[in-house]
């Protein structure tokens, strides 16, 4: 498999994957804390992405050890490991309604799962690079893809048929979303640009430029009016979509930013970034929240709990960690890595 040439800073194509592990969220904090002996042993390297369901029960979580796990949220009992990718798993999403899972990976492949049984359904096999990325559309009908060949493809969901193909990019795709009204699918790139798409006609509706460094992440607000992004400039910035308007730099990290997600009531953002922090804002309020430190490595990925209450966040470290977004306290650590990965830190 070719990579890409990096555009920018080489040593992180490895970090730029957001990507988790995870297991849980509970709704109590009162019988949060479990011995560890008790904890499942987790993914053996770093978690990559991490995604829960719409409901809330379960918790995806996708890592470099080229597995995807399972997980039940009320318990942390995994309920299924998922092993056909030859790489590294770089992303995962549920659909809307909650029955599938998809999966991108570094070995160039897409994989649609039947979540109640861990079963594979098939292979998307159109890339000619890594898979970094993977959003179903709201109505559960697509699958976009965007990968390091540069393209964003969409596919249909249920034959896994692939519809079309979108260069616009002038470098790998990192990241790609759906807003919420399906009208627009947004990618972001190692050419340091946005471009929003009209995914029903293919057509390139506009690009957005004001990163300095690869963006990372996309990702719209619940009511579709703002984009979200981040990128390896160590910023969020806020985007209008209608005019395709800068806002303004939300966060900032000491480092560059790997993920960003949107609470589902629309109150909150978090991102996550190599400084091994993970960053709150308040769009309610229009100012910063907590920073929440824990993780002994760079944190590549973010998700928020249906409803907004918690999130999980997971890293190079391997553990997947759940953190209370009201008061940014650590809940619970979710899974602890194998005993020889425990040491393992990341600069």
């Amino acid at each position: 498999m070719t990579r890409p040439p990096c555009p920018a800073n080489p040593s992180k194509i490895l970090l730029l994957l957001s990507v988790p592990l995870a297991l849980l969220l509970s709704a109590s904090a009162s019988s949060q804390k479990r011995a560890e002996g008790e904890l499942p042993a987790g993914h053996a390297d770093a978690v990559r992405a991490v995604a829960f369901s719409p409901d809330g029960s379960l918790l995806a979580s996708a890592s470099a050890d080229t597995t995807v796990k399972l997980w039940e949220t009320a318990t942390g009992r995994e309920q299924h490991t998922l092993t056909s990718h030859a790489d590294e798993v770089t992303s995962v999403a549920f659909s809307p309604d909650g029955l599938w899972l998809a999966s991108g990976s570094l070995d160039a492949t897409a994989r649609l799962w039947q979540v109640a049984t861990g079963r594979e359904l098939r292979a998307l096999t159109g890339h000619t690079g890594p898979v970094a990325a993977v959003a179903f559309s709201p109505d559960g009908r697509w699958l976009a893809t965007g990968s390091w060949d540069g393209t964003v493809k969409l596919w249909d969901a249920a034959s896994g048929t692939e519809l079309r193909a979108f260069t616009g990019h002038s470098n790998s795709v990192q990241a790609v979303a759906f807003s919420p009204d399906g009208r627009w699918l947004a990618s972001g790139g190692w050419d340091e640009t946005i471009i929003l798409w009209e995914p029903a006609e293919g057509r390139l509706v506009r690009t957005l430029r004001g990163h300095a460094g690869t963006v990372t992440a996309v990702a719209f607000s619940p009511d579709g009016r703002w984009l979200l992004s981040g990128s390896w400039d160590r910023t969020v910035r806020l985007w209008e979509v209608e005019t395709g308007s800068e806002g303004r730099a939300l966060l900032e990290h000491d480092d560059s930013v790997e993920a960003v997600a949107v609470s589902s009531d629309g109150r909150w953002v978090a991102s996550a970034s190599s400084d091994r922090t993970v960053k709150l804002y308040n769009l309610s309020k229009n100012r910063p929240g907590a920073t929440l430190a824990g993780h002994a490595g760079a944190v590549h990925a973010v998700a928020f709990s249906p409803g907004g209450r918690w999130l999980a966040s997971g890293g190079y470290d391997t553990t997947v960690r759940l953190w209370e977004v009201k008061t940014g306290k650590e809940v619970r650590r979710l899974a602890l890595p194998p005993t020889r990965e425990r040491n393992r830190t990341k600069q």
